[in-house]
């Protein structure tokens, strides 16, 4: 309005014909009104300019800008400033001169956006403190009106204390830093821990200067972590170790604080520079070893409750603060490797033994199979030699077939004691793991643990009626049940097997025997201790061959005489022997030389 000091009065005015109605000028209406316009602000529309607030209500404020009318602006544009007051100078944006009513139409909003990017970087170089309006909530943090500009402010710097509801600072006007500006995104983060850090930093300095170590405080439970619990001493923070809540051990720390609870704390480590400060809940109470019964010896029994599991044992606490660890191979007899998981778990109440106690070291060692009798204390009178019972195959060798006949008594059984007939190349071929077998005792080793079992003890030997069966010289039917590179196993009735050697498979047509044949075969061998037959084919008709040269060479010598004819082939044994053939050998000799 300053312009209107400039505009002078008409001279000519007729002041009684503008009483009557009819008053003229010597100006023309078009000059009055080129008048006005001078006396306005000349202003254009997407221009910023400064205002004057004439008026607040709650839904609008009024801002006069030296025009024609005043401009109407929503009074949520102004929210990040709750103390906006009549009289106030505000920037705003010229949206339009005259909307369809009239009238002008401003944004303090876009005023504000139009210049906000250079004010929060001159803020962030002049380390200005700045008002927000905190808008909303989102992941991490809040979202802060800052000059129109929605800015970052993250969870971590809206207070040096940590924040458990984010929701009551949505709609809060606050003072704020600028702490950090990219530049190619445009993106604002701004803090309001930092304008408080500055003073909490001088305060930490003073307390920390006059701490001790081994000084008690009192402090109140400012947060509870998975690692520890934060504790305020009164403007400096100290971190109890979930390690120092207690003497027994702490899976979760709000099994022994909660938040704001007050307590005292002593002081175990402090780093002036870093400003950390190490306390201790526990070590205001006696350790409980130092309470443990004195009485408490070797030999005795306790019970307790699994803390902790490992594969190589469980760690039992009989007293808070006063574990014990029975090793895996103290919770059975069984020397099979098995992992702790399998007896117990966490949370199990056990009794146990006390093994080893070293008050010193604060040490304890138990054992739970130590309730149970030891199985190998009496075990020439539960499994004498000779005796018959039930196992569990356990493992394989190479060599036989590892059982258990009940738990912590092992046995072997040679892959030699499995059949008495069959030639076993791996105990595989004989029965599975998991499987129930029965065995017979043959042999106690007390000192090692482990009994010699066999199962083909169970039957009578079957050798000794092989023996009256194969012998030498007697022919069998046998078919060749393998070929390898030694010779051939053939089997024989009853279930025995013999071999034959590839010299001992030629035919009589000169061809070998194969696979699957069913031949003739001649004993040539038999040997009950190693339990073997070996067999010939081809000397059945070379024996036959021998037989009539020998039946020749006598006919040349003297007139032939009735003789009996050639037994058939029989399961029997044959009437020529090794030195029938050697004999006959010698006089085909002869005979030869004399032609």
């Amino acid at each position: 309005m300053s312009d209107l000091k400039n505009v002078q009065p008409l001279s000519d005015f007729d002041w009684e014909a503008f009483e009557e109605g009819s008053a003229q000028t010597s100006q023309s209406r078009e000059e009055q009104e080129a008048a006005y316009e001078r006396s306005l602000n000349n202003v254009n529309d997407h221009e910023v300019v400064e205002g004057t607030v004439i008026a607040i209500n709650k839904r609008e404020v009024v801002v006069n800008i030296g025009y024609k009318s005043d401009g109407i602006i929503p009074v949520s544009e102004f929210r990040y400033n709750p103390e906006l007051a009549v009289g106030d100078k505000v920037e705003v944006y010229i949206e339009n001169q005259e909307d369809k009513k009239g009238q002008l139409i401003l944004s303090h909003k876009k005023a504000r956006a139009t210049k906000s990017w250079e004010r929060v970087n001159a803020a962030l170089e002049n380390e200005e403190i700045i008002k927000g309006y905190i808008k909303c909530r989102t992941k991490g943090g809040m979202i802060v009106d800052v000059f129109g500009i929605e800015a970052f402010l993250p969870g971590s710097q809206i207070d040096v204390k940590p924040i458990r509801d984010y929701d009551v600072f949505v709609g809060k006007t606050m003072e704020f830093k600028v702490v950090k500006i990219n530049q190619e995104y445009r993106n604002v983060v701004v803090s309001h821990k930092a304008l408080i850090e500055a003073e909490l930093e001088q305060q930490k300095k003073e307390i920390i200067s006059k701490l001790e170590k081994g000084q008690v405080l009192e402090g109140t439970v400012k947060n509870i972590t998975s690692y520890g619990v934060f504790i305020d001493l009164g403007g400096v923070d100290g971190l109890v170790h979930i390690t120092d809540l207690s003497w027994g051990r702490v899976s979760d720390p709000h099994e022994v604080v909660e938040l704001d609870q007050k307590l005292n704390v002593v002081i175990l480590d402090f780093d002036e520079e870093k400003k950390r400060i190490a306390l201790g809940l526990k070590q205001l109470t006696p350790h409980p070893w130092e309470a443990l019964d004195p009485n408490l010896k070797v030999g005795d029994k306790v019970k307790g409750k699994v803390v902790v599991m490992a594969d190589y044992g469980a760690f039992v606490e009989i007293a808070p603060g006063v574990e014990g660890l029975i090793h895996v191979s103290e919770m059975s007899w069984s020397q099979h490797l098995r992992s702790a998981q399998d007896f117990m778990k966490v949370g199990d109440e056990v009794e146990a033994v006390i093994l080893t106690l070293d008050r010193e070291e604060r040490k304890m060692s138990l054992g739970i199979k130590q309730l149970k009798e030891d199985p190998w204390e009496n075990i020439e009178s539960r499994y004498p030699v000779g005796s018959k019972h039930e196992a569990r195959v356990r493992n394989f060798t190479n060599f036989g077939v590892f059982v258990e006949i009940e738990e912590g008594v092992d046995g072997l059984i040679h892959i030699s004691d499995l059949s008495w007939t069959k030639k076993i190349k791996h105990p595989g071929e004989f029965t599975q793991i998991g499987a129930t077998i029965e065995v017979v005792v043959l042999e106690i080793d007390k000192e090692n643990r482990r009994l010699s079992l066999g199962h083909k003890q169970l039957e009578e030997n079957p050798w000794d009626v092989f023996e009256t069966v194969f012998t030498q010289g007697s022919v069998h039917e046998g078919t060749i049940i393998e070929m390898l590179d030694k010779g051939a196993v053939v089997q024989l009735e009853y279930g025995v097997e013999g071999f034959a050697t590839p010299k001992h498979l030629a035919k009589e047509d000169g061809t070998q025997a194969q696979q699957g044949e069913k031949l003739p075969f001649k004993v040539i061998e038999f040997n009950k201790d190693s339990k073997r037959i070996i067999l010939s084919h081809s000397r059945i008709f070379e024996d036959e061959q021998r037989a009539e040269a020998r039946k020749a060479a006598a006919t040349t010598r003297r007139p032939a005489a009735p003789k009996a004819e050639a037994p058939a082939i029989q399961n029997k044994a044959a009437a020529t022997t090794l030195g029938d053939l050697e004999g006959l050998a010698a006089l085909k000799a002869q005979m030869e030389q004399g032609e």
